[in-house]
Formats: C-alpha cells, structure tokens, sequence
C-alpha cells in the first residue's frame, strides 16, 4: 500500500523563522502485513504545537525531546482509528491516541504506544484530544493548580500572555473555575480581543500590537497581578513582571514562543533588572513540565471533559485540511494565525 507522509526537509537554525518549505510530502511503501501487538491505523487529525519549534533544530536543547531527523517522517500529537490490529488490548475501531505519531495518512504502530480514548468524553470531537481535553488543556490545568497557588475565594488577578492560543483560552476559563476574581488576555489581534471577553469568559483583553502595554495592564489590573501564566515570555513578559506583579506572587512558566527562534536556554534568563524586581518582590518563576505530572493526567482529562460537558469550558480550534498543509499550518501557528488549538484533518471524521 502507497501511503503519503511528510518528512523534515530542511531546519530553519537556530536563530531562524520556520516556514512551510523545512517540510515536504512524499509516498512511501506500507506493508500489507502487520506484525503481533502491532495495529494499523488511519490518521484522523495531527497536532502542531510551539514545543515542535526545537525539535527542528540538530540539538533540542532539551533531555526529553528528541530532534526531527532531516528526511524522516515527522511526529507529533495525533489521534486515529484502528484498522487492523493484532494487539491484545486494540481492536478494529477503536479510536487512539499518541504523542509521537508520524505525520502519515495511515502507519503501522507498536500497540503498546498508543492510548485508547473514549469519544463519549469530547461529545465526538476527536480532535478536541488534542487540545482542550488533551495535552494542551491538562498543561493548562495542572500548571494552575501546582504553580498558581490559587484558592476559592481568594480574590486573586490572573493574566495570561498568548491568551487565545491553545493553552491560554484555557488557562484563563480555568483561573476563573479554580476561584480568581479576575483573568485578563494578552493577544495580537483585536479579533481576539474580542473572543477572549465575549466568549471565553475574560475581564478584560489586551492587543499587544496595538495598545500600550503597561498602560493598559495598570488600568485592567487595579489590584496588581497575583498569577501570571505565561506562554510567550520576551518583552510581553517583562512588562508584565515590572508593571503589575505583586509581592509574592507566581509566574507559571507555560511557554516562550517569542523566543523559540532564537539560541537561548530554555527557560530563557531574564534581563538582570527584571531578575532583581523577581527577586525583590519574591515572585516565583520555576520552570513547568506536564509530563512531571503523569499521575494527574486520568483524572484531569476527566475534570477537563466534565467542564466541557457542563458547557463551562468553551473551547476553540482552528482546524487545517490536508497532509500536504502540515507545513503552513505550523507556520501560522508560530505567527498566531491561529485562534485556540491549531489541528490539522488528515481524514474525514468516522461518524460515531
């Protein structure tokens, strides 16, 4: 069987802008027949996510993600159904997920890789796994709960930078859910802006590319900032720890996507006047892995998927058709062409 996959074709660098031409499509052979304990599946949806920005270049930078190898196929988060299986556990039909699935239309993988995943808990949208109810939405949710240090009534504030990308339009419903009395946004466009208090639940919203900055985050945080999810870092963030952030408050260190073009440690040291306001006002900032966290994931997908159900959490995607738009669909995701997860359909969704 001919199968189409796309494999890295070139790296950016280290300092350099990924663009839709560092991938490209080719066909590839896949067996006819399958080995025992593996399964053959269809790909339904993939992921692209700003963590993959490292994986382009020959060194992550990173102990627990390994670089995309040039000329091999690409993987990333990816749900499908289950074709044929030899696996104890999988059988034809069943709806799987992994977080290394190579960007192919159909693949043969090892069983024991993949996740079985319930539709009934997204309602059907498969593709929400991957967002909202899936690895985006549990980062959001257990980096509140283990660094937010935020209680029911507390009368905490809470900003979110890149606040309508997929973890921030979470983070910010969830800040309410878990007791904050105010979520402010900070996004690009006034599009965003909008969405972010409209439907998402915010107090506020912020354009970065148009509105000042420390002016704006005096007037929409009167009490200063006490949780600060921060997915861009740069000089959003700068402003943000200056201008706003109380005594003892904490920096939930999500992301840096300002500055994944750049060869600079992760997380990226701050400049040494932002540093001594850090530490003179006793604010947390320590880096956030959700895959230290792996004991929370069953019951925070649950958590995320109840919210859901209850028509609490409002989630968004921008979703992309076609293998061969892998490519631009990062791109734009590393712009912010993106309004909540960015998803890329591989395959007609199976009716459930």
């Amino acid at each position: 069987m001919i199968v189409q996959r796309v494999v890295l074709n070139s790296r950016p660098g280290k300092n350099g802008n990924p663009v839709a031409e560092n991938f490209r499509m080719e066909e590839v052979y896949l067996p006819d027949n399958i080995n025992e304990g593996q399964v053959q599946v269809r790909t339904l949806y993939l992921s692209v996510d700003p963590y993959m920005r490292c994986r382009m270049n020959e060194d992550t930078g990173t102990d627990y993600i390994t670089p995309w190898q040039l000329s091999q196929v690409v993987d990333g988060g990816g749900i499908g159904i289950i074709e044929e299986s030899k696996h104890t556990n999988l059988t034809k039909g069943d709806f799987v997920t992994s977080f290394y699935w190579p960007w192919q239309t159909k693949v043969i993988l090892d069983g024991n890789s993949l996740e079985k995943v319930d539709p009934q808990l997204v309602d059907g949208h498969l593709s929400y796994f991957l967002g909202a109810i899936g690895m985006p939405g549990l980062t959001s949710l257990i980096g509140i709960q283990e660094k937010g240090h935020i209680t029911a009534g507390s009368n905490k504030t809470m900003v979110v930078s890149g606040a309508a990308g997929a973890c921030g339009s979470v983070a910010g419903q969830i800040g309410h859910f878990l007791g904050c009395s105010r979520v402010v946004g900070i996004c690009g466009t006034h599009e965003k802006c909008i969405l972010l208090t409209s439907e998402l639940g915010f107090d506020a919203a912020i354009n970065y590319k148009k509105d000042n900055v420390a002016e704006q985050l005096r007037e929409s945080c009167p009490a200063g900032v006490d949780v600060y999810f921060d997915n861009v870092g740069g000089n959003i963030s700068d402003t943000v720890i200056s201008q706003v952030m109380n005594e003892n408050s904490h920096i939930i260190l999500c992301g840096q996507i300002s500055q994944y073009n750049k060869d600079v440690p992760y997380p990226p040291p701050l400049s040494p006047a932002i540093e001594a306001i850090q530490k003179e006002r006793n604010i947390t900032r320590e880096r956030f892995l959700v895959l230290n966290y792996k004991d929370k994931f069953e019951p925070g997908i649950l958590q995320l998927s109840q919210w859901f159900k209850e028509g609490k959490l409002k989630i968004k995607e921008t979703v992309i058709n076609g293998l061969e738009n892998m490519g631009a669909a990062f791109q734009s995701m590393m712009t912010g062409g993106n309004i909540g997860k960015q998803i890329v359909c591989i395959s007609e969704e199976i009716s459930l």
